[in-house]
């Protein structure tokens, strides 16, 4: 997740060196904080299999690694945003495929078993959000920038993974696709906002991680089985507990 975000301008040693700081430390840390029947699981909080614990922690990390970076030579000059594009989309469009079939088992893995009937229901909502995201952000990036962009559908499908990860064991079909549907309206209107304000980010992952990581927490409060506004309120807790202990 990171990795993305800070591409083409960090040195190797110094990220390793942050990769084991954050993964030694940080994310088991955090994660106790749910899966380790720690507070956040005490008051209620819900992420099945880390829209916030796994993907908005990164996310948030993500950040706070491109503001100490800077953006990319040559990437805002005289105050104008100039793209930087991958060198091969056939290869990133791939690199999306097998992430797609990996979140199979990084959902339905999270299952924790072989009930068939649950990994079955989880395999169904991963993919229908998936499918969901890349409509809704190829549609979104049509409309706002009069073409089609294959670079924002493939960060839909990413989205829609990402969004209905934190309930993909108990959504219905309907909900999922509007999860991952509004995933992938959110992740275009994100990216275009980081690019607004400078933060550079290559692939737009902290776009696809943190906001669409946020939006698929506080889903789990609105369609979830447990939904309703004391849901909400206890998911909008971890959003923010998250996120204030992994950006420092």
């Amino acid at each position: 997740i990171v990795s993305g975000a800070v591409a083409e301008r960090i040195k190797l040693g110094s990220f390793m060196v942050f990769s084991t700081v954050f993964i030694a430390f940080v994310y088991p840390v955090l994660g106790s904080w749910k899966w380790g029947g720690g507070w956040l699981d005490a008051l209620g909080f819900y992420d099945f299999a880390g829209s916030t614990i796994v993907h908005s922690v990164g996310g948030w990390a993500a950040l706070a690694g491109v503001l100490l970076l800077g953006a990319r030579k040559g990437k805002y000059v005289d105050g104008k945003i100039r793209p930087i594009p991958g060198h091969s989309m056939p290869l990133a469009t791939i690199g999306v495929f097998l992430l797609w079939l990996g979140w199979f088992g990084f959902n339905g893995g999270s299952v924790l078993s072989a009930d068939a009937g649950l990994v079955s229901l989880t395999l169904v909502t991963t993919s229908l959000a998936a499918a969901a995201g890349a409509v809704g952000a190829m549609f979104t990036s049509w409309f706002t920038s009069k073409k089609p962009d294959l670079t924002m559908a493939l960060n839909g499908v990413l989205a829609g993974l990402v969004g209905i990860t934190a309930g993909a064991d108990q959504m219905a079909m309907w909900s999922s696709i509007l999860i991952g549907l509004i995933a992938g309206i959110i992740v275009v209107f994100s990216v275009y906002f980081f690019d607004k304000i400078k933060i550079d980010d290559p692939v737009g992952a902290i776009s696809v991680h943190l906001t669409c990581g946020i939006w698929g927490t506080l889903a789990v409060g609105i369609f979830g089985a447990m939904a309703g506004a004391g849901q909400l309120a206890v998911q909008a807790i971890g959003v923010v507990a998250y996120g204030a202990a992994a950006f420092i």
